[in-house]
C-alpha cells in the first residue's frame, strides 16, 4: 500500500512538473519551437510504452496456463468450471459492451485537439492490421509457431497456445505441477517486473504532459474532465447491472454479502490492486456461508477470467484513444475487437495498471497508436480505484452465485 502511495504521489509530481514545463514553453516559444520540444521530451513517453510492449506476451502466456492449469482435474469439477465460466464469459461481454455503447455515446474524445504522437509513429507496432478483416483474423488467431509469435508480440497467438497448453497440464496430473510451479513462479517474477516498469511511469507521465501541454495549452484538461466523467458514470452503471443480478439470485441477503465486502473493496479502491485484496475476500466469503471447496476454485478462476471494471475499461480506452486520434472505428471493427478483448484479456493479473497492458496491444492490433495511452496515464489511477473495486464486487457475487446453484444440487 505504501509503494501504492509513493508511486501515484510520485506520478502525480510528473504530471505537475509537466504540467508546468509544458505551459512555460506554451506560452514561451513559437510554435514550431514548442513542437520540437514536444518531439523531443515526449521520447520519456516512448521508453515507458516500450519497456511495457516487452513484458506483454511472458505474462499473458504464464499467468493464463497457471490459470487454467490450477483446476485440477475437468472430470471432477466440470460443473462449477461450466457454471463459473458461463457467469464470467457473460460478465465479460456485458461489461465490454457496456463500456463499447457509452464510449460511442458520450464520445468523450471526440472534438479535440489533444494528441500525443502522430500515427505514423506507431508504424512499426501496427504494421499489417490496418486493414483487420476476417480472414486476417482468422489467421492471426492460430500459431504456426509459439516462438515467433511471442517474438511480434502476437498476443492473440499467445493466448490460444496458452489456453491449449493450460488444458494439456491440467489433464495429466501429478506429473505437470513442476511445469505448474516453474510457470507459477515466472507469472510471479514478470508481475514484480510490472511494479519496477511502473515507477517508470513518472517519467513518462511528465514526458507526455509537458509535450502535450506544450503544443495545446490547457485545452488537454477539458478531454480529462470528458473522459473521467464518463467512466465513473459507466462504473455506476456496472455496479447498478451487477447489484441487480446479485439480489435476483442471492435476495436480501445480497446486503449481508456488501457489509462483508465493506473492507475488501476499501483496500481495493485504495491500493487499486483487487489482488491485494484476495486472502481477506477469501475469508469473508467463507464467513458469509460459501462452500470454502467452490471458494477455493471459483474465486481464484475468476481472477483470470472475470475482471468486470478491467472488461469495461479496455473497450471504454481502446476506442477512446481512437476517437482522440480521429481514427474511424465502424462498427463492424468494434466488435470484432470486443471479441479480440474477450480473449486477450484472459488471465491478466488484477494488480495495478495491468489492464493498459492489454489495451496497448489492442490499440496497436488494431491501427490505434499505442503511444495514445500517455493520455490517460496521468488520470489512470482514478479509473484504476474504481475498476479494482469493481472486480472485487464482480469476483464476490459470481463465486457466491455459484456456491448457491451447487448448494441447489446437493
Amino acid at each position: 500500500m505504501k509503494s501504492n502511495t509513493k508511486l501515484f504521489i510520485a506520478i502525480l509530481a510528473g504530471l505537475v512538473l509537466g504540467v508546468g514545463l509544458g505551459y512555460f514553453v506554451y506560452k514561451g516559444y513559437t510554435k514550431e519551437e514548442a513542437k520540437e520540444f514536444a518531439t523531443s521530451i515526449k521520447l520519456l513517453g516512448t521508453i515507458f510504452i516500450r519497456m511495457v510492449q516487452m513484458i506483454i506476451a511472458p505474462l499473458v502466456f504464464s499467468t493464463l496456463v497457471v490459470g487454467i492449469a490450477k483446476m485440477g482435474d475437468m472430470k471432477l469439477v466440470g460443473r462449477v468450471g461450466a457454471k463459473a465460466m458461463g457467469w464470467f464469459l457473460s460478465a465479460s461481454l456485458i461489461s465490454l459492451l457496456l463500456g463499447m455503447v457509452l464510449v460511442n455515446w458520450l464520445a468523450p474524445g471526440k472534438d479535440t485537439k489533444v494528441t500525443m504522437e502522430s500515427v505514423a509513429s506507431a508504424d512499426d507496432l501496427v504494421q499489417n492490421v490496418d486493414s483487420f478483416s476476417l480472414e486476417k483474423f482468422v489467421t492471426h488467431v492460430v500459431p504456426k509457431s509459439i516462438v515467433e509469435a511471442m517474438a511480434t508480440n502476437e498476443i492473440l497467438q499467445i493466448v490460444i497456445f496458452s489456453i491449449l497448453f493450460g488444458i494439456g497440464l491440467s489433464s495429466i496430473g501429478e506429473i505437470a505441477k513442476p511445469v505448474i510451479r516453474v510457470l507459477d513462479t515466472i507469472s510471479h517474477a514478470i508481475l514484480k517486473m510490472v511494479s519496477y516498469i511502473m515507477w517508470v511511469a513518472p517519467f513518462g507521465v511528465f514526458g507526455a504532459v509537458a509535450a502535450a501541454v506544450a503544443v495545446y495549452g490547457f485545452d488537454i484538461w477539458k478531454l480529462y474532465a470528458n473522459y473521467l466523467a464518463a467512466f465513473a458514470f459507466g462504473i455506476l452503471l456496472l455496479w447498478v447491472l451487477l447489484l441487480a443480478v446479485g439480489y435476483l439470485i442471492l435476495g436480501n441477503r445480497l446486503w449481508t454479502l456488501l457489509k462483508r465486502l465493506a473492507s475488501p473493496l476499501l483496500i481495493a479502491f485504495s491500493t487499486t490492486s483487487s489482488e491485494a485484496v484476495f486472502p481477506k475476500l477469501t475469508e469473508e466469503l467463507e464467513r458469509f456461508g460459501c462452500d470454502p471447496k467452490i471458494v477455493s476454485f471459483t474465486l481464484p478462476l475468476g481472477y483470470s477470467f472475470n475482471l468486470d471494471g478491467s472488461m469495461m475499461y479496455m473497450t471504454f480506452a481502446s476506442i477512446f484513444i481512437a476517437q482522440v486520434y480521429g481514427i474511424d472505428m465502424p462498427i463492424e471493427k468494434q466488435l470484432l475487437m470486443l471479441l479480440v478483448l474477450m480473449l486477450t484479456s484472459k488471465g491478466v493479473a488484477g494488480v495495478p495498471r495491468a489492464s493498459l497492458i492489454v489495451v496497448v496491444a489492442t490499440c496497436a492490433m488494431f491501427g490505434i497508436p499505442p503511444e495514445g495511452i500517455a493520455l490517460i496515464l496521468p488520470i489512470d489511477h482514478f479509473c484504476d480505484m474504481a475498476r479494482s473495486m469493481t472486480n472485487v464486487l464482480g469476483n464476490a457475487l459470481a463465486t457466491s452465485a455459484v456456491d448457491k446453484w451447487e448448494a441447489k444440487n446437493t
